[in-house]
């Protein structure tokens, strides 16, 4: 595998499952209810007790480091449009590991991301 490729999969990959792990720790930590400073304080510190925050900023962190490295070998107009294909990645992610229901409407949506991702993708050249 090309070190394009790897990094294209790390921001894809590495982005989503990172936001997909955040999204599981905050499930458990609950609804922000109160938005004083103290009590956002609280909220933060319960949050970064929980494994899955710790493993989603690291892997959303591997994610953004990837996109450095990618900006310094592709175009701009290349490396974001691609980075589109999270939306897939999270609905997918989202049905599968978190439990949540994904409408026909958004998959055709998603599919038309993809569409247009393949576009950018056939146009690199």
């Amino acid at each position: 595998m090309s070190l394009e490729a790897t990094l294209l999969a790390l921001i894809v990959f590495g982005g989503t499952a990172g936001e997909l792990c955040i999204t599981r720790a905050m499930k458990v930590v609950g609804e922000v209810h109160d938005f004083r400073p103290v009590a956002l304080v609280g909220v933060f510190a319960r949050a970064m007790r929980i494994p899955w925050m710790l493993l989603g900023l690291s892997l959303m962190g591997i994610g953004f480091f990837a996109m450095l490295a990618m900006f310094s070998l592709e175009n701009v107009s290349f490396v974001v449009p691609f980075t589109a294909l999270t939306f897939a990645a999270g609905a997918y992610g989202g049905s599968l590991f978190l439990g949540e229901r994904v409408t026909p409407l958004r998959w055709a949506g998603i599919i038309l991301v993809c569409l247009g991702v393949l576009l950018v993708v056939q146009g690199k050249g």
